[in-house]
C-alpha cells in the first residue's frame, strides 16, 4: 500500500475546506481546523495563526500545539518574531536556522524558540483590500527552508482563512474591520468557555477546547454560539455542562 501523494493530500484539503466555505459554518471554528491543515501538509511541526484588531493590535486566533501556542504568545509580548516582521512588511518570512545571525535579529525570540524546541521558522501573511490582516506563524523542530510548493500551500490557507473572516463579501476596509472585531469577539468569548471547562472538567486547556468542539460539531451548533450560551445563560450552564461532558474522556 502506496502513501497518498502530497498533492492530493492538499487538493483534498483545499476541497474540503471551500466545500465548507459553501454552507453554514463557524468561522473561529474554521479558523482552527484551517490552522491544523497546516500542521498536516506543510513540513512543518506546528502552526499558528495571529489576526489584528482595527487598532493594529495581533492576537492569537488558533495554534496546534502549547508550544507554538505560548511562542505566538511570547512573539506578541516582545514584539519581536517572524510573524512580527511579517505582519509589519506584508511579505513573507522564513528562517531555515536559528543560529547566530537569527538571534542577532531576534535576541528575545530565539532562544525561547530554542527553547521550546523549534529550529525553523517562517510566516506568510493574511491580506484583503490592501490590508494586512495577520500571518500565518509555521514552526519547524528541524533546521531547513520552506520551500515553493510549502510557501504555495502556506499562502493558499491564509487566503481561504481572509475569505472565511470576510464570509465571501468583498474586500473593502470599511467591511474587513468589522469582520477583525466579530471574529476576535468570538474568539475571546471560546476562550472564556475553555477556561470554563478547564476548571469544570479538570483537565487541559487543549483537552477542554477539543471537548467543546466535539460537542458543537456532535450537536450542529457553532463554536461561538455554544461558547456565547456556556457563559451568558448561567440557568441553562449547569444542564449544558453536563451534555457537554459526556464528551470528555474519562480520567484514570
Amino acid at each position: 500500500m502506496t502513501d497518498t501523494p502530497r498533492e492530493e493530500l492538499v487538493l483534498d484539503a483545499v476541497n474540503s475546506l471551500v466545500d465548507r466555505l459553501l454552507v453554514d459554518f463557524d468561522v473561529v471554528d474554521m479558523l482552527t481546523e484551517l490552522t491544523e491543515r497546516c500542521g498536516n501538509l506543510l513540513d512543518v511541526a506546528a502552526a499558528g495563526f495571529l489576526l489584528a484588531d482595527p487598532f493594529d493590535r495581533l492576537h492569537l486566533l488558533a495554534a496546534t500545539t502549547r508550544q507554538a501556542r505560548d511562542l505566538e504568545l511570547f512573539q506578541l509580548q516582545i514584539e519581536q518574531g517572524p510573524c512580527m516582521d511579517c505582519y509589519a512588511t506584508g511579505a513573507p518570512v522564513s528562517v531555515a536556522r536559528l543560529d547566530a545571525a537569527a538571534e542577532a535579529r531576534w535576541p528575545r525570540f530565539v532562544p525561547e524558540a530554542v527553547n521550546d524546541g523549534f529550529a525553523a521558522v517562517h510566516a506568510v501573511p493574511m491580506r484583503a483590500a490592501g490590508l494586512v490582516l495577520g500571518a500565518l506563524g509555521l514552526f519547524g523542530t528541524t533546521p531547513g527552508e520552506l520551500n515553493r510548493a510549502d510557501l504555495l500551500v502556506a499562502q493558499t490557507l491564509a487566503h481561504i482563512a481572509c475569505v472565511t473572516i470576510l464570509q465571501g463579501q468583498a474586500p473593502t476596509p470599511s467591511h474587513v474591520l468589522p469582520r477583525l472585531r466579530d471574529t476576535l469577539a468570538g474568539r475571546t468569548v471560546v476562550e472564556q468557555a475553555k477556561g470554563l471547562l478547564r476548571e469544570v472538567l479538570d483537565v487541559s486547556v487543549e483537552e477542554a477546547f477539543a471537548v467543546l468542539r466535539a460537542y458543537s460539531h456532535a450537536k450542529g451548533r457553532h463554536l461561538t454560539d455554544l461558547a456565547r450560551q456556556l457563559m451568558n445563560d448561567r440557568y441553562f450552564r449547569p444542564i449544558l455542562i453536563a451534555d457537554i461532558t459526556q464528551f470528555a474522556e474519562p480520567t484514570s
